[in-house]
């Protein structure tokens, strides 16, 4: 009986031996799915946090951006340089691109020395921009000819959500495609959402944003009131935000300056989401309205004033400046 228990304890111990091996194993086995370099192309104030927060995830980067200040920012932070969209395409089989409008995402994708002058066979390419869905559909088709795959994913959160990789993802593709591009998508974001196919990630999105844009004047209208009522500005949001009129616009990313700490509004409306691409935003909006012949007199009305301020100086900054436009519109 003492032979048998010595034998049963030497037994237990080997199984907790080879526990940790494998456990060992399957740790080493993870990390090597990130031995493969990723692509990033677009480093501006939201696409270099994003890279970033990949590099802090252990994914080996590769970069391209028009700015060299941009890409040697991004250098130091461990990612190598590439000299076009088309050496990024050859480095890597797994791209996320984060850029402006249609037109970029047009000119990095198709130009001569763009993405798919080089795409690898079964490389995966994601689009975080927020553009024309149809935009999106025909970089899906070219991808699928040259036996690459794209979906369209373009975030909402802000800056700081994706500085702390809290950003939201909203993605248009297969199942199967959507799958792929999670894995490196949640190391960017707290929440992937699958839409369904190419395109509607970018509904979603110039849906979410026309919302943002009609709250955020709605918010800045009322800061401004409060404020010649002889209210509290950080009273006033406080009341607000434990109130019906709560949003996010007056929570997380408020418009008067001193409210918040670290929002473009306590800096001057630096940063951020710029108004001249809010006011992008809302056109593609409306381009959609009409097209499907859905009323949105509230984002037609936004959609004019952030013009409004792009054409009297407010273009780059933040697209929350529509409290200081409104303060005194006609001296602006």
């Amino acid at each position: 009986m003492a032979a048998l228990g010595r034998n049963i304890k030497r037994s237990a111990f080997s199984m907790q031996i080879l526990l940790k091996y494998e456990g060992r194993r399957a740790l080493s086995g993870s990390s090597s799915l990130r031995s493969g370099k990723v692509g990033f192309i677009g480093l501006g104030n939201m696409g270099g946090h994003m890279a970033r927060n990949l590099i802090k995830k252990g994914y080996p980067l590769v970069v391209y951006d028009v700015s060299n200040d941009l890409t040697n920012s991004l250098k130091e932070s461990g990612a190598s340089v590439a000299g076009s969209p088309a050496e990024v395409a050859s480095e890597a089989k797994n791209v996320v691109t984060m850029l402006p409008e249609s037109s970029h995402v047009q000119q990095v994708y198709t130009a001569d020395n763009g993405i798919f002058s080089t795409v690898q066979n079964g490389t995966l390419l994601m689009d975080c921009s927020t553009i024309d869905p149809t935009v999106s559909q025909a970089m899906s088709k070219i991808a699928q000819d040259k036996g690459s795959a794209f979906v369209d994913a373009p975030v909402s959160g802000g800056v700081n959500a994706a500085r702390d990789a809290l950003l939201t993802f909203m993605v248009g593709g297969t199942e199967a495609n959507y799958n792929a591009a999670s894995e490196y998508l949640s190391c960017m974001g707290k929440n992937v959402v699958h839409c369904g196919d190419v395109g509607t990630g970018q509904a979603a999105k110039i849906c979410n944003n026309m919302l943002l844009g009609i709250s955020m004047i709605g918010t800045s209208e009322t800061m401004n009131l409060g404020m010649k009522l002889g209210l509290d500005p950080k009273m006033l949001a406080k009341i607000l935000n434990m109130s019906s009129g709560r949003c996010w616009s007056s929570e997380v990313y408020n418009p008067c300056p001193g409210v918040l700490e670290g929002v473009p509004s306590s800096n001057d409306y630096k940063g951020g989401f710029g108004t001249a691409l809010m006011t992008k935003d809302l056109g593609l909006a409306q381009n959609a309205a009409t097209a499907m012949k859905s009323p949105t007199p509230m984002g037609s009305l936004a959609h004019q004033i952030y013009r409004t301020m792009t054409n009297h100086g407010f273009g780059g900054k933040d697209f929350s400046s529509a409290f200081l436009f409104l303060q005194e519109p006609k001296k602006k």
